[in-house]
């Protein structure tokens, strides 16, 4: 089983173009990749509770304060080009130390916009946003 995140968890920081995607607030730092279900390996979807599809994202978000994991409130929306919204609903995961949140969503091929709401322990709620282009397996 720790094989398995291991490999889920690298997956998800090498995604997309091996460019780390962070955003820092005072001592926290939120580390994110969203990617397409299709790209993890059956067993590791499996084993961490998601659904494999063409059209089925998976974000994962990783809150750390200073430098280490923390338990953190995450929520957030994903909207599309036509303006229509819905709401992400996260779950934790606990591997060993690691702390990580992920929910899943339906897309087309399109540019998803996601804004992102992180709160950890005793600290304030940040905000942040970013986008991201999907495409379907054909």
């Amino acid at each position: 089983m720790r094989r398995l995140f291991l490999l889920f968890f690298s997956l998800c920081l090498a995604l997309p173009a091996m460019a780390e995607r962070k955003y820092s607030f005072d001592d926290v730092d939120v580390h994110y990749s969203a990617f397409n279900s299709s790209f993890l390996q059956p067993q590791i979807a499996e084993a961490s509770g998601l659904t494999r599809g063409k059209n089925q994202g998976v974000l994962n978000i990783a809150v750390q304060k200073a430098g280490k994991p923390t338990t953190a409130t995450v929520s957030g929306q994903v909207r599309n080009l036509m303006g229509q919204v819905s709401n992400l609903s996260f779950r934790q995961v606990r591997e060993g130390d690691a702390i990580y949140y992920l929910a899943q969503f339906p897309f087309s091929d399109e540019t998803l916009s996601f804004t992102i709401n992180v709160q950890s322990a005793g600290g304030p709620r940040n905000s942040f946003t970013f986008n991201q282009e999907f495409f379907s397996e054909r």
